[in-house]
């Protein structure tokens, strides 16, 4: 059976057993602080559990894109080296919020195991919780009571807590499960021995393929356990491995959801998989990264230094290393790879085909500018290799093996092969300790405590009223208390509030509630999955008093402008540059708007100023707002609405519109009532942050005044400085047409002085032992001067060494220019002098073995690097 059918089978199984199919969610979490990434098939459905929010449907299944590759459940180093392990995987699953439970969660599975897929069944056990004194839990004999009416029990095990109680995170929903697992081993290694005593050991045929989790409690944040409102099933499969499992394959990477794949890295290396361990392991990282690194672009990460965008540029760069290292692509070939990806799982997530060139982009300019680095990382492991062979030293020091893997991307295997080939070692015991010193860094960056959630009033539903009002009578449902680096705070929760959450790239609204006791500050408003949660500096004596909850207006009122402004923005960027242009990522507030869109190029002024037309026309029609909620999703797509990549969107949408043929897009932030409010638009910026992404900031409103005002000062200032001229823009020209004239002159000057010198130079030459050796310190007006004297010097005096050490501007720099013979036949490195003589002057610097310059702070010091350079030819 291929794969797809497989899947289908999977969802069309469940559909006859009454559940809605739900498509995946984005793999790149928002509104969840506690999560970068969907990791689990459950992430979507945490509100239900948690009794936050009421369900559509009791029962659901779907085929949910996962990334396990950051905090508790992180498979990263095991993927690829073994041949289960993926960082993204699809997990099947189906879901009973408060419907049905053990009984039916288990024969169902079962059913659908052997059944319909007919699974052997003498190669499937179960296992069950075996109970937890620390958290005084028993044992789960319910589950085992149902589990062994239909497997026989020599096939049931009792797990521990850390193989049968399932946790998402340190806190939040889980419960007790049963796992069923399958021995794919032969018959002959199964006479051998029992599948019974391999189970959860680790064993690479002996795997687990589902997951059955009851979800009853709720983990708090002092580590004990509440009893969640109503009982649910969660269950979660692994696709690949079910997929390895029907085909009966020993590797989850020789089913047909890898192998075409495989085959065409083979195709592209010149390489055969099977027949060599590191080869085998290169193209398994390769084929399992391409898939993670497409999917979270596709939803909207970009690769980046920060938070989740560096997890994603580590998984690439992780695969363009290995391709690297062990299949001998020194050019980008991962984004060769887009077609197969988009032709391959183009009917369950289109939205990869739907961004293919796009992502492949993207993929390409992230390839190229990594293998860029590793260039340069070998580079500096030649210099380090010269380094230990001057000082007859054979470890290469843990920071510097630690600073290739955090600077180059080199992790501490590449760097100990490199060095073993080369007969060095490498500290690890001193890599480990600067990598503990940095997660340590992170860990306290990021570290934030949240107490438990303290229920003031009974929860009867949360509405939020800011779309029409700034105001409301509200009262507190519930409050808990955090502590990170901004010090105490509190978080809280009303019935009604008019506070918008942060969402869409619109930031969250302050304000203040008062009640008869006083004022307390809304510092911030964020949403924790779909929890509208304030942020505020206290809680007030008496928590369920009625509170006066105000949105601060102007903030407000200014951050609406900005936004009306990117809807409008978004509409003319298609208009001036195509329709392939599409919002990937936005920030607005009250001061600035930030816009980042798909685009190739760098936008020409005249395409600026036209966008900045069109939006400013747009403005003057004052256009009033046409907004539409509660709409059927499918209607507000054939009414033309744009919808972004890697947003989730429920059944029914929001849907704003400034006229119907510019500007129809899906939207929950909030805006000005017709566009005239926004008054004025300026684009201030406009440039790459990305392969393939431009970002534009422009101004509204008072912003956009302030701005312009600011220029015609300026404007009238320097009129003033040249005597209210005319012509200001002839003045401004006369004025540098004399200062290039002045400067030119100051040149010729100057080359007057450099030939004047190099004539001094050449005159102090100093034959020692084959070499002419020249070394003086002197005053150059510029890097460029001193870069030229050198050259000179070595193109005019046969046999050359010199080393020059000079004032520029103040500061000190130091050149060494040796002819290339004497560098061949006396083994003489001018970049290695350079390092060492920079010193004196608290620098640094390089070059090639023939030129190399350096810098410093310590001018005092050039007097020194004269006597350290002539000591260093004292003795011939």
């Amino acid at each position: 059976m291929e794969a797809k059918k497989i899947r289908s089978t999977f969802i069309e199984f469940f559909q006859s057993k009454q559940h809605q199919f739900v498509p995946s969610s984005p793999i790149v979490v928002k509104n969840d602080p506690t999560l970068m990434f969907t990791n689990a098939g459950m992430n979507q459905f945490k509100d239900f559990f948690l009794g936050n929010e009421t369900p559509k449907f009791a029962r659901v299944a779907n085929s949910q894109k996962c990334l396990r590759v950051s905090g508790k459940h992180n498979d990263l180093e095991e993927v690829g080296v073994d041949t289960y392990h993926h960082t993204m995987f699809e997990m099947l699953g189906n879901w009973s919020f408060g419907d049905y439970f053990k009984k039916e969660a288990i024969e169902w599975a079962w059913e659908l195991l052997t059944e319909v897929y007919k699974l052997p069944k003498d190669r499937l056990y179960v296992s069950v919780f075996g109970g937890d004194s620390g958290d005084q839990l028993e044992k789960d004999t319910e589950a085992f009571e149902f589990w062994s009416q239909i497997v026989p029990e020599n096939r049931i095990l009792f797990g521990s807590k850390k193989d049968n109680f399932w946790e998402m995170g340190d806190t939040g929903p889980c419960g007790p499960c049963s796992e069923i697992h399958i021995d794919l081993r032969s018959d002959e290694e199964r006479r051998q021995v029992d599948g019974y005593d391999l189970v959860n050991n680790d064993h690479p045929q002996v795997i687990e393929i589902w997951n059955l989790v009851f979800m009853q409690f709720n983990r708090l944040a002092d580590g004990s356990l509440k009893e969640l409102p109503a009982k649910h099933v969660d269950t979660g499969m692994g696709f690949e491995r079910l997929v390895r499992a029907i085909q009966n394959k020993s590797s989850n990477y020789d089913t047909d959801i890898f192998m075409p794949f495989i085959q065409a890295l083979e195709v592209k290396s010149g390489k055969t998989y099977g027949q060599d361990e590191k080869i085998d392991i290169a193209m398994r990282v390769i084929v399992d990264h391409i898939r993670a690194i497409s999917f979270t672009i596709a939803d909207g990460q970009l690769p980046s230094n920060n938070k989740a965008g560096y997890v994603i540029r580590r998984i690439l760069r992780r695969a363009v290393r290995y391709g690297y290292t062990f299949l001998g692509f020194q050019k980008p070939f991962l984004h060769e790879l887009l077609p197969l990806l988009a032709k391959n799982f183009g009917e369950i997530f289109p939205e990869v085909a739907a961004q293919q060139d796009f992502i492949a982009k993207v993929i390409m300019e992230e390839e190229a500018s990594f293998l860029r680095t590793l260039d340069n990382g070998l580079k500096k492991l030649d210099q380090i290799k010269e380094d230990l062979s001057r000082s007859g030293e054979n470890v290469i020091d843990g920071k510097i093996a630690f600073e290739l893997y955090d600077t180059y991307g080199f992790p501490l295997d590449l760097t100990s092969l490199i060095a073993r080939e080369n007969g060095y070692s490498v500290d690890e015991k001193g890599f480990a300790a600067e990598m503990e010193i940095q997660k340590n860094r992170s860990r306290a960056a990021a570290e934030q405590e949240t107490g438990d959630w303290v229920l003031v009033n009974e929860e009867e539903g949360v509405e939020f009223v800011g779309y029409d009002f700034l105001q409301s009578q509200s009262r507190i449902i519930k409050y808990r208390q955090i502590k990170d680096k901004k010090g105490d705070r509190f978080q809280l929760v009303l019935d009604r509030t008019p506070f918008y959450a942060e969402s869409g790239g619109q930031v969250g609204d302050q304000g203040w509630l008062q009640s008869d006791e006083g004022r307390i500050q809304v510092l911030d408003t964020k949403k924790e999955n779909d929890l509208i949660v304030h942020f505020v500096d206290k809680i007030p004596e008496n928590p369920q008093a009625i509170f006066y909850a105000q949105v601060n207006e102007e903030k407000r009122r200014l951050t609406m402008s900005n936004h009306s402004a990117t809807h409008l923005l978004h509409a003319a960027l298609k208009e001036v540059l195509g329709d392939h242009v599409q919002q990937k990522g936005s920030l607005v507030n009250e001061e600035i708007l930030r816009f980042d869109f798909s685009h190739f190029a760098k936008m020409s002024e005249e395409e600026i100023e036209r966008v900045e037309r069109i939006v400013n026309a747009k403005i003057r029609e004052n256009i009033s707002l046409m907004e539409q909620r509660n709409v059927p999703i499918e209607e507000a797509k054939k009414q033309g609405a744009t919808a972004l990549f890697g947003e989730k969107y429920g059944d029914f949408v929001r849907v704003i519109t400034f006229d119907n043929k510019f500007s129809v897009e899906l939207c929950g932030g909030t805006h000005v009532p017709a566009t005239g409010n926004i008054g004025l638009f300026k684009i201030v910026s406009e440039g790459s942050i990305s392969a393939g992404v431009r970002r534009i900031e422009a101004i509204t409103a008072k912003a956009a005044e302030e701005y312009i005002q600011s220029n015609l000062d300026l404007v009238k200032e320097i009129q003033e400085l040249l005597k209210s001229p005319k012509d200001l823009k002839k003045a401004v020209e006369t004025l540098l047409n004399e200062r290039n004239e002045l400067k030119k002159e100051i040149e010729a000057l100057h080359l007057q002085q450099a030939g004047a010198l190099k004539t001094e130079l050449i005159q102090k030459v100093k034959p020692i032992n084959g070499l002419n050796l020249i070394i003086e310190q002197v005053t150059l007006p510029s890097a460029d001067a001193l870069k030229k004297l050198a050259f000179e010097l070595k193109n005019e005096v046969n046999q050359v060494l010199a080393i020059i050490a000079a004032e520029i501007d103040g500061k000190p720099q130091i050149a060494v220019v040796i002819n290339e013979e004497l560098v061949s036949s006396k083994g003489l490195n001018a970049g290695i002098m350079v390092r060492e003589l920079a010193k004196e002057i608290q620098g640094g610097g390089g070059g090639q073995p023939f030129f190399a310059t350096a810098g410093g702070k310590n001018l005092e010091g050039l007097p020194l690097v004269i006597e350290k350079a002539k000591a260093m030819f004292a003795g011939n």
